[in-house]
């Protein structure tokens, strides 16, 4: 395994941001087919409901910006690919836990049953937990890897997903405000915690791998902040407009829940709008770093497009 494109076509501003997503998926799901126990592995149950949730397809989002990232910066897929598989377990088990009745109640996740209905909620959160640890494990152990860039990739990835920086306090702002009328303010707290810490971390994952200096690292922050953004604002469009078989996931549900969301908040148009300027603002921050970035613009032109 090499880098997902070649360096010429890296040196390209009209890079094909769906084919190179689609080429990063493939890699991604053969990678966490491996890393991840068999179902006939002990406890079966669980290992059954890892698979069924990690393997049930989904855009592999995080992995890929991870890998698009570091290949701008010089880095090979092969030495990419732990990092990036980390992150979608984190992604995954944070979709098996945010779909339980206790928290957002999702029947349907990436176009099958939530994992505690096709097994039982005990068994979800068990499930979540060890994609968490295995998650952190499969940094730890990967030899590819520079011992002090293990290091720095750990930090990352638990700074991302936890507390007071990550997703977790994200989701805990998101429960809070149910129900409730908040600022603008408070609504992006929300989602640069909940769904854009994440993904600003794997733009960094690909930069700290690849050996950036500090400050295309900087800017590759930047970007990454205002992709997450766009990515929520994007996401909570698609909730009100798109179908349940584009989505994967039962849509409508946050307006029921009386979610806060940017529709909710400031109606389609002006939603739209937003996520516009976001797009912009993530290009922009582009323009700090000395090396080709088609590729990474192009990512940011399908986030602002995408239907599902």
């Amino acid at each position: 395994m090499t880098k997902a494109f070649s360096e010429d076509s890296l040196k390209t501003e009209s890079i094909d941001a769906q084919s190179f997503l689609a080429g990063c998926r493939k890699q991604v799901d053969q990678s966490l087919e491996r890393l991840v126990p068999l179902e006939t592995t002990e406890p079966t149950r669980i290992h059954s409901a890892i698979r069924w949730s990690l393997l049930a397809g989904g855009k592999r989002f995080r992995p890929s910006l991870a890998i698009a990232v570091g290949e701008v910066f010089g880095a090979t897929a092969d030495v990419l690919m732990g990092a990036a598989c980390a992150l979608e377990m984190v992604h995954t088990y944070s979709l098996i836990h945010d779909d339980l009745p206790s928290m957002d109640d999702d029947d349907m996740r990436r176009g099958r049953p939530s994992c505690h209905l096709r097994f039982d909620e005990a068994t979800a959160i068990l499930a979540g937990d060890a994609l968490q640890a295995l998650a952190f494990q499969t940094i730890a152990e990967d030899e590819r890897l520079a011992p002090a860039i293990r290091l720095l990739l750990i930090s990352e990835l638990a700074r991302a997903a936890g507390t007071p920086y990550g997703m977790i306090a994200g989701q805990a702002f998101d429960l809070a405000a149910e129900s409730r009328d908040i600022s603008e303010t408070d609504l992006e707290t929300i989602h640069r915690h909940k769904t854009g810490a994440l993904i600003r971390a794997a733009a960094r994952t690909g930069a700290i791998v690849a050996g950036a200096g500090e400050d295309q690292l900087q800017a590759i922050t930047q970007f990454g902040e205002h992709l997450g953004l766009l990515f929520q604002i994007t996401d909570d469009l698609l909730d009100v407009t798109a179908s349940a078989e584009t989505l994967g996931k039962t849509p409508g549900k946050d307006a029921r829940a009386r979610k806060a969301t940017y529709p909710a908040l400031h109606g389609l148009e002006a939603t739209q709008a937003l996520a516009r300027k976001v797009h912009d603002d993530a290009c922009r921050s582009l323009d700090f770093i000395t090396l080709p970035t088609g590729l990474l613009r192009s990512i940011a032109d399908q986030v602002l497009s995408r239907r599902g």
